[in-house]
């Protein structure tokens, strides 16, 4: 679980003592009930009204019965996932205040920067505790969460509604989704069912499942559907995907990864995060999907992976502001507002103000509909988009890559921290893309894998490879990417010892590597 994560819930442990202060304790105790309603503005004479009965307030009572229904229903396949996950030890040094500007650095190298922008190896990684939500999808002990919750997981302890405790194993994760699937050894498991969440309209009661604050385990709130297909809130990535559901359920730190249900029981979202300034429910809570959910998580269980689709584009959504400069007689599609040089968009011939108004015969009515769509396609399968060039309608017909922001959006994680993309060496890699490119000062003939993460005790560490070298060659021949730096790795025979042609501080040198078993 994340720094951050954990962050809010300490600080909201303070607002669980406010329920009731020991004044207002106090003055119950000395001047009675009546006296402290009095108090309030609330005459006592009001408490003689005789109650309502269930006939006067049958639609109510009604309601209040399907609810419980639902939630005695959904509860079962609720947990609670408690996560031993590695923090950063980074010493907060005073030569900070002389630190680059790091912003436009990829999340997974900032770390290893200091003071005056000189590299330096990570200290010993802390240990950090925490609590989120997940909901079990099979009786067999696959259970869904997100990404968030179990990244960098130590150890998972899953607790079921019957008080068992369980361990967890990551099955795999998918950053990009924020969606992850850990499994359990239990069989006949209660399990929910999928619903279907491209049926869900502003206004449909929601109700969400799981731990708020880490301490009040298997809890349930009611709301509304807010809206739908929202992008993610606060993301300064565009290729963060949407799609989310905004409800009014109250959400808090601590119900990340928990169920967000319809009437019928049925799961139609997992909570993800709040819209808010104090780190508590402000009245806007997200979801991911069913829809993304079940096809992300589906997936990893069939592959331990997950692969996106690709197109190589920036949007813009039509809106009535912009659709007349497009020819557009409706503001609905995803206006291309850039596409990437050598990517399926380009091969394909798509333009700079094309509007793709369908995919495959599907509507689309913003860029993000689009987004979510791709990504849930197959890399390497073709599409077929609809566009409007200068109001012209024309078919264009799409290889679609394979979306890879930095080789560990969508990976299968191993117990030990480091992933499995680089466990014999000990490390986490990246392709070199042009921001890791720029950021690390690399010249222009060097490819290869730049590493991102060096575990201590490592092989990797041992040879004395540190993050921002970038690893050329394994045993003589040239490892242009990260999966090649992995597969060349992983078809060394166990016991060998593996050479490496290293790129670090603007040179390159050959290092003798004993990988770890496995």
């Amino acid at each position: 679980m994340s720094a951050k994560t954990n962050s809010l819930v300490a600080s909201s442990r303070p607002f669980l003592f406010r329920v009731a202060t020991p004044l207002a304790l106090a003055a119950v105790a000395l001047f009675g009930t009546a006296e402290v309603l009095h108090s309030t503005g609330v005459h006592a004479s009001a408490i003689s009204a005789s109650a309502l009965d269930d006939q006067s307030v049958s639609s109510l009572s009604a309601l209040d019965h399907d609810m419980e229904t639902v939630a005695n229903r959904v509860t079962p396949a609720v947990v609670n996932i408690a996560v031993t996950s590695v923090g950063g030890g980074e010493d907060e040094s005073a030569d900070n205040a002389q630190a680059p500007d790091l912003q436009g650095l990829p999340p997974q190298f900032r770390q290893f920067f200091g003071g005056g922008g000189g590299m330096r190896q990570p200290q010993q990684q802390e240990l950090r505790h925490g609590i989120g939500s997940g909901v079990i999808i099979s009786s067999d002990g696959y259970i869904v969460t997100n990404n968030h919750v179990v990244e960098g997981a130590k150890q998972i302890r899953v607790t079921l509604s019957d008080r068992r405790v369980l361990t967890g194993k990551v099955v795999g994760t998918d950053k990009l989704t924020d969606i992850a699937v850990v499994k359990v050894d239990a069989h006949d498991l209660p399990a929910i069912s999928w619903g279907d969440s491209s049926k869900l309209r502003p206004g449909q009661t929601v109700l969400a499942f799981g731990s708020p604050f880490g301490v009040l385990q298997f809890s349930v709130t009611r709301g509304i559907v807010s809206a739908v297909n929202r992008a993610a809130p606060f993301s300064t990535d565009a290729r963060t995907p949407g799609g989310l559901i905004q409800t009014d359920a109250a959400v808090n730190p601590g119900n990340s990864g928990g169920p967000l249900v319809n009437i019928h029981g049925e799961l139609v979202g997992i909570n993800q995060m709040i819209a808010t300034n104090s780190g508590s429910f402000a009245g806007a809570s997200f979801a991911i999907p069913a829809s993304t959910a079940k096809a992300i998580a589906t997936e990893i269980i069939q592959t331990g992976a997950v692969h996106h689709g690709y197109l190589g584009i920036a949007m813009n959504d039509v809106t009535p502001a912009n659709a007349q400069f497009f020819n557009l007689k409706s503001a609905s599609g995803a206006i291309i507002s850039q596409v990437t040089p050598g990517s399926p968009a380009a091969s394909a011939g798509l333009k700079n103000g094309d509007v793709i108004v369908s995919l495959n015969g599907k509507t689309i009515e913003s860029g993000g509909e689009l987004q979510v769509d791709v990504a849930q396609m197959t890399p390497g399968t073709h599409a077929d988009l609809g566009i409007l060039r200068n109001g012209a309608p024309q078919t264009v017909n799409v290889k679609l890559g394979e979306f890879n922001k930095d080789k560990q959006l969508a990976s299968n994680d191993g117990d030990d921290g480091t992933g499995q993309r680089g466990a014999k060496l000990g490390v986490q890699m990246s392709d070199i893309t042009p921001d890791v490119r720029q950021q690390l000062n690399l010249p222009d003939s060097v490819k290869g894998a730049a590493i991102a993460a060096v575990k201590p005790g490592s092989a990797a560490e041992e040879a004395g490879l540190q993050p921002g070298d970038v690893i050329l060659e394994v045993n003589r021949k040239a490892t242009p990417s990260a999966n090649d730096v992995v597969s060349s790795i992983r078809n060394a025979p166990n016991g060998k010892q593996v050479l490496l042609l290293v790129w670090s501080n603007g040179g390159t040198s050959y290092r003798v590597v004993s990988p770890n078993e496995g």
